[in-house]
């Protein structure tokens, strides 16, 4: 993507140039010229001045759309607004509008008229006002896996901490984006709100990604984004017959496993890395929901209620 759009920027740079410019070697570069030549991307070559550039007026090719894939798009991007706070939206947005304003008079006002038929309402989310440029220089280092220096409020430490990021992976999860990666502070691999980095600075540093790392196996069986230390926890949840069936109609957890019991109520098993993140999941429930097992959860949940009470009834001020 960096390169693209160096190559469309208009000015033409030479091989070390557009290899400084998106921070990998020389080699590289010419590794993806040619996969973009391939692509059929008309890539122009000046040989007096040894310059690459891609013409600005370059548009990708038109596609044909079925009706279907066209209300698709366009009812998205209609019903989502212009502002969901999510990175790639703007440009997604845009694209539909085009597609929009290309069709037939008669057509664009019937898909208007469907589109106002339809509703969706995304969950809450994270809009991350001002780190956009946060999320740009994270896409760019993972690319060019180039070391980054990051001032992160941790809610963890309690603390703004300073520490070099070696991302591995961008997540958005549930209502924010997250940056998996190793830190040189924690010596290990670990998860960071984007919302909460208070700076980024690129660094000479480079790295590389082990291969054995996956997303699928860092969170493991983590509840949510947090996969703690030691073996998974087989949990058990009583749920009561006034929300059994909302509890049935989703799935929560990759391992789960339901059973309606005879009183209507629901027995919900899983096997978990990491008690915390569900202890708060289960609490929503407030006394709908009963901890079967482990022992340990019990306890948890017993704890975080016993401190809600004593909030409520003014022992805690």
């Amino acid at each position: 993507m960096k390169l693209l759009q160096t190559l469309q920027s208009g000015q033409g740079q030479n091989a070390k140039g557009l290899a400084q410019a998106c921070g990998v070697s020389r080699r590289t570069i010419f590794r993806d010229l040619e996969t973009l030549k391939a692509a059929g991307v008309p890539l122009q070559y000046d040989s007096e001045q040894q310059r690459y550039a891609i013409p600005t007026a370059f548009f990708l090719p038109p596609t044909n759309f079925t009706a279907a894939e066209a209300l698709s798009v366009i009812a998205l991007a209609s019903q989502m607004g212009a502002d969901t706070g999510l990175p790639f939206y703007g440009p997604a947005r845009q694209a539909a509008l085009k597609l929009e304003s290309s069709l037939p008079t008669a057509l664009r006002e019937e898909l208007r008229t469907m589109t106002r038929s339809i509703q969706i309402r995304a969950g809450q989310i994270n809009p991350l006002p001002s780190k956009d440029e946060f999320y740009q220089q994270l896409v760019d280092a993972i690319a060019a896996r180039r070391v980054l220096r990051m001032h992160y409020g941790s809610l963890t430490e309690w603390e703004t901490i300073n520490t070099k990021l070696r991302p591995y992976q961008l997540l958005f999860s549930r209502r924010s984006w997250y940056v998996i990666g190793r830190s040189s502070l924690h010596r290990e691999i670990r998860t960071f709100n984007i919302g909460r980095i208070a700076a980024l600075k690129p660094l000479r540093e480079k790295y590389s990604i082990p291969r054995h790392f996956s997303l699928e196996k860092h969170l493991g069986n983590a509840w949510s984004m947090i996969p703690a230390a030691g073996p998974d926890q087989k949990i058990v949840i009583r749920f009561q017959p006034l929300v059994a069936q909302n509890v049935s109609e989703v799935v929560w957890h990759k391992t789960q496993q339901l059973e309606f019991l005879e009183d209507g109520s629901l027995e919900f098993r899983a096997s978990v890395s990491g008690l915390d993140e569900i202890a708060w999941w289960i609490l929503g429930y407030g006394d709908q929901a009963e901890v079967l097992k482990p022992p340990k959860l019990r306890k948890l949940v017993a704890r975080r209620i016993l401190q809600m009470h004593a909030i409520y009834n003014g022992s805690k001020g």
